[in-house]
């Protein structure tokens, strides 16, 4: 039978300065998170339409269908980058 920890894993908040930082830095990374969340949905949701042909939403900054998908990884590539900022951001 395994031991029980004898000291917690992370100490407790003894200040309320403290625990006001904790939530707000919680809040922030949150934040954070939800927002390429939400912008990831949308580029496979615009993604599963341009593929279908339900839009063409590229077709004023590019003409031909290649450079359409290309605009579209390059907005594919912005949000994987800004995902991996925010994770970094949460595990340091």
């Amino acid at each position: 039978m395994s031991e029980p920890d004898r000291e917690p894993t992370e100490t407790t908040t003894t200040s309320k300065e403290e625990a006001e930082e904790e939530g707000q830095w919680m809040a922030r990374n949150g934040i954070g998170i939800a927002v390429v969340s939400i912008f990831s949905l949308l580029l496979i949701m615009l993604a599963a339409m341009q593929f279908t042909g339900v839009i063409d939403i590229f077709a004023p900054i590019a003409e031909t269908e290649g450079q359409q998908w290309g605009v579209f990884f390059v907005l594919a590539l912005i949000v994987i980058i800004v995902g991996g900022w925010s994770w970094k951001a949460i595990m340091s």
